[in-house]
């Protein structure tokens, strides 16, 4: 077993509120969550208006498809998304067993 653990740093340019940041990483988290079948959570920045840090967890029993449905992530924000930034990502793979 294998679990990719990621953080994603967002930009969320334009937002004015915690309210608005709020709505906009509900739907976020909710549309990775169903689309990948992964567990998503914003983990840090929570005061922050216009920043938002998302933790990611994938567990798979490959490490090469467990980083290949992130960078799959990714890419489907950066494509559907295209009011929110990506600033960085870093991720670990933990081995098991």
């Amino acid at each position: 077993m294998v679990i990719v653990a990621a953080t994603i740093d967002l930009h969320l340019p334009g937002v004015g509120s915690l309210k608005e940041k709020r709505g906009i990483l509900k739907g976020l988290i909710a549309r990775l969550h169903k689309t990948f079948n992964i567990a998503v959570a914003e983990v840090d920045l929570h005061d922050v208006w216009q920043s938002a840090a998302l933790g990611v967890a994938i567990v798979s029993t490959s490490a090469v498809h467990a980083e290949a449905k992130l960078e799959n992530v990714l890419r489907w924000i950066e494509r559907n998304r295209p009011d929110i930034m990506i600033e960085n990502h870093t991720f670990e793979v933990i081995h098991f067993g």
